[in-house]
């Protein structure tokens, strides 16, 4: 017989009806967990649910906090823990300066096990409690993200970078050997328990023709069925001027950067590229075209001075998009922060990003850019219960600021200017408790 969890407080969410975002509110919920699958049996109002469920074997009350699906950040680099917010200039000259010698340092094993740990009690500790991120070329560096993600049951994604030019002599591997280790970590750890394997071909600039066809090669070997999803590709794609020219003079016979990925087959429902800031309407019209997703990164577009991002004309031509932090480009990990920038970037653009837009991109959207919104990213029936526990009286300022709020956009809006980590009370993954914030 199946033993239950209770949880109780306000509760949002949302789903999709047709093409629109509905938007799903309980002032008064509850959240009914099935303890040895960790997934969700219910969640609706508590005076209408209780009844059915009296007898829980644990029941926990959330005052003054709200329940929310946990954030997926779509595009982030955990070799770049230590790098975050590091002083700059454009995107080729803080790789050379700071990212590209800290990602070296991952050839030792236990240097490489410590960030992994700091990286992901960070994400968790803002609420993220499911990542697509970019591990270093060095094979170690993915089974050691994975077994770290493992230990705490998270749904993750990761990938070892493939990157055979125009980087360190240390960080550059081949061809042959990128297929080869990229193989076998897929056979190791792809849809092992929570975990997703990525082909990881760095960018453009950092592969050969040889290398994008053997990522290719990967892609279609590992297809998937309907046992067993996919991997997914991850990769960048137009995120500065200097580095679009570069890619021109690399290759010449291509009519635009995604045009090279598309020649050699890396684009298509299973493929995410970040960040999108420079794209021709050729490309997007491509990317729309070939079921492409986009990763968009707010933070980072801006501390790198590499551009701005145009949500408009992503949702005219129907490419699914979600917004990721891009750690460490990107100066926080925070989505609460990520959203914050993102809607300040849309008003640059005469776009105003609708908080319920906003939340949508930092839970079921990204979910749906991962191929997983079968199992996270709202709260419908049978998902994963993983969520967190948003304090509403995290600071002086949020608490007096939600007294004047009128309605849950009016919540998620200050919510998502005013938030930071210290919004965040507890985290739970498959209904277990993983974080408490420590009290003051």
């Amino acid at each position: 017989m199946s033993e239950y969890n209770h949880y109780r407080g306000s509760i949002y969410h949302c789903i999709e009806s047709g093409s629109e975002i509905e938007p799903i509110y309980i002032e008064d919920g509850l959240m009914v967990v099935d303890v040895d699958s960790g997934n969700i049996v219910k969640v609706g109002s508590f005076d209408e649910l209780f009844p059915k469920w009296p007898n829980a074997n644990s029941s926990t009350h959330f005052k003054d906090s709200l329940m929310m699906p946990g954030f997926i950040d779509t595009h982030v680099h955990y070799p770049q823990y230590k790098v975050i917010a590091s002083y700059g200039t454009s995107l080729l000259d803080w790789l050379n300066k700071y990212t590209f010698i800290e990602e070296q340092k991952f050839s030792d094993e236990t240097y490489a096990a410590k960030v992994a740990d700091l990286f992901i009690d960070e994400l968790i500790k803002n609420g993220t409690t499911s990542a697509m991120t970019f591990c270093t070329s060095h094979k170690q560096s993915v089974d050691i993200f994975f077994t770290a993600a493992q230990k705490r049951n998270l749904r993750m994604v990761a990938g070892k970078v493939m990157m055979d030019r125009n980087a360190p002599e240390g960080l550059c591997d081949n061809s042959d050997d990128s297929y080869s280790d990229s193989k076998e970590l897929i056979e190791k750890w792809h849809n092992k328990g929570r975990m997703t394997y990525a082909v990881t071909p760095r960018f453009a600039l950092t592969s050969s023709s040889e290398q994008l066809k053997q990522a290719a090669k990967l892609l279609d070997e590992y297809s998937g069925d309907k046992e067993n999803k996919s991997v997914l590709m991850q990769t960048h794609l137009n995120e500065n001027i200097d580095e679009i020219d570069w890619v021109k003079e690399l290759f010449p016979d291509s009519k635009n950067y995604f045009d090279v990925y598309d020649k050699f087959n890396l684009s298509g429902p299973n493929s995410v590229f970040g960040h999108c800031i420079h794209n021709t309407d050729e490309e997007y019209q491509r990317i729309a075209d070939s079921g492409s997703k986009v990763s968009l990164c707010p933070r980072s577009n801006l501390f790198l001075g590499s551009g701005l991002f145009e949500v408009d004309k992503l949702e005219a031509f129907g490419i699914g998009v979600a917004l990721a932090s891009d750690v460490g480009g990107g100066d926080s990990f925070s989505m609460f922060q990520v959203m914050n920038e993102a809607y300040k970037i849309g008003r640059l653009n005469d776009y105003n990003l609708d908080p319920v837009k906003a939340f949508y991109l930092t839970t079921l959207a990204a979910a749906k850019v991962l191929n997983m919104d079968d199992h996270i990213g709202n709260f419908d029936d049978n998902k994963e219960a993983d969520f967190i526990v948003i304090d509403l009286k995290a600071t002086e300022l949020i608490k007096n600021k939600l007294e004047t709020s009128n309605n849950i956009k009016d919540i998620l809006f200050n919510l998502m200017t005013l938030g930071d980590d210290r919004l965040i009370k507890e985290v739970y993954i498959l209904g277990q408790n993983i974080y408490q914030k420590k009290e003051a």
